[in-house]
């Protein structure tokens, strides 16, 4: 299977309608708005610190890094935020650990911006389908999730190391190999979805400094086992107990593209809340405001509830930004205050506003259930419907069916340009922003993407 794979990313023809430079900016984005978090700045301070040849571009850092660092920081700035794309139904973010290796790789080999676009094309392809071989589609849900696993992190080192490998010139026996490395370097536990702490941010900063780091070793010589992820002690034994689809891993391989499936976020928050925040903005549209609220039933698949609805004392008054972005109670609560952004931004996940007490009140009103109907669609898309109750007794109800920023309902090229650009303001001048936009419509290569995100400023 590793060999099939290998000789897809060596081979790869990627399709000129697959938005992979959107994938780019979006992740680039995402990155830049992360810049300022605390623990952004800790992850720059502790690559900063380690040293090493300067091989590679890290945002918010002047000075280049050894490849492996500057994978590890730019990984960790593009999942911090929960604002990273999102495959389903594996439900897993590809983008924040393919594009910080592909970009680490491509400098570090000096490939050109054709190249780097190839690579983490094919990067994504794989990791999406390893993230495929764990769907359950008897019990609609992702087995890796199921375990407790962060299927994100984990296909995430092994596609990147794929990618990686192909941008140093690998061929598919190396690529292959770096695959194989890479399996052993796999991790994630995603149990701070539920409870807190900030080790998830760390994750696929860990998988691209994990993917570099395996395309490196493999360059010199160091080889993984063909039999890397079906064999008998191998990745998928170790992490699903051998209970694998292996057709979703390699069938219409390089004909069938399983990252067309890849939905971008409008919301700054975990894809779970997504749709219940439409159904708040949808009702606010149609008059109803806080006051008026009695209480809240928010319907959502049932494997979903444990992250976003419990436990339910805490997803009612989380205590930091960041544990909001993870609480269906406070999303609807504030989309129905009335967000920012696309409609709920940035500005909204503040520690701050977690102690608004118009949000606080109105998050307390809110339950979070498992749905049969959102059941029955989910996981190829996070349907909720959302059931309110009024204070002068009336009942309003709202579906969501598709979310926003898939296939069904994509964003504009204007708004994914307007999250760009609300995303890398936060930390950087006009000018250097159309400077990256410009680099990546233009096809340029990794340093000169790059180069204007050394000046953003974190603190």
């Amino acid at each position: 299977m590793v060999a099939r794979l290998a000789g897809f990313v060596a081979e790869a023809d990627i399709p000129d309608d697959l938005p992979v430079d959107d994938r780019i900016l979006d992740t680039l984005g995402v990155a830049l708005g992360a810049l300022r978090l605390d623990t952004s700045q800790a992850a720059v301070a502790h690559s900063t610190e380690m040293g090493g040849a300067p091989q590679a571009t890290a945002i918010g850092i002047r000075d280049r890094l050894p490849a492996p660092n500057a994978a590890f920081v730019n990984g960790v700035l593009a999942h911090s935020l929960d604002y990273d794309d999102t495959h389903l139904p594996s439900v897993l973010h590809p983008s924040a650990s393919v594009v910080p290796a592909a970009l680490a790789g491509a400098e570090l080999a000096g490939a050109s911006g054709a190249g780097l676009r190839a690579a983490v094309g094919a990067g994504l392809e794989v990791c999406v389908r390893l993230g495929m071989a764990g769907y359950d589609a008897q019990a609609r849900n992702s087995t890796y999730f199921d375990r407790g696993q962060h299927a994100t992190s984990m296909c995430g080192a092994i596609a990147g190391a794929a990618a990686a490998a192909r941008l140093l010139g690998l061929d598919a026996d190396g690529i292959g190999h770096a695959m194989g490395i890479a399996v052993s370097m796999a991790s994630g536990v995603i149990e701070g979805n539920r409870t807190g702490g900030t080790v998830k941010r760390l994750h696929c900063g860990w998988a691209a400094q994990s993917a570099v780091t395996a395309a490196m070793l493999a360059s010199r010589g160091f080889t993984g086992p063909a039999s890397a992820l079906e064999g008998r002690f191998g990745f998928f034994q170790a992490f699903l107990s051998g209970r694998f689809d292996g057709d979703a891993v390699v069938e219409g391989l390089g004909s069938r593209w399983e990252a067309r499936r890849i939905f971008v976020k409008p919301y700054p928050a975990n894809h779970f809340t997504h749709a219940g925040i439409d159904a708040a903005l949808a009702l606010r549209e149609r008059g109803l405001r806080p006051e008026r609220v009695q209480w809240i039933e928010l319907g959502v698949a049932g494997p979903t509830v444990r992250t976003i609805g419990e436990p339910i004392e805490s997803k009612r008054a989380p205590a930091t930004g960041y544990q909001a972005q993870f609480s269906g109670p406070y999303t609807v609560a504030s989309a129905l205050v009335g967000g920012s952004g696309l409609g709920l931004g940035l500005d909204d996940f503040s520690d701050e506003l977690c102690r608004e007490p118009v949000r606080q009140e109105l998050a307390a009103k809110v339950s979070v259930v498992a749905d049969e109907w959102a059941g029955a669609i989910f996981p190829e898309q996070f349907p909720a419907v959302l059931r309110v109750r009024t204070t002068d007794g009336d009942e309003l109800v709202e579906r969501v069916e598709h979310n926003r920023g898939g296939p069904q309902r994509p964003l504009s090229p204007d708004e994914l340009r307007r999250k760009f650009r609300d995303n890398a303001l936060r930390v950087l001048p006009p000018d250097a922003i159309e400077g990256i936009e410009e680099a990546v419509t233009n096809g340029a290569d990794a340093a000169a993407i790059l180069a204007p995100a050394t000046e953003a400023k974190g603190e």
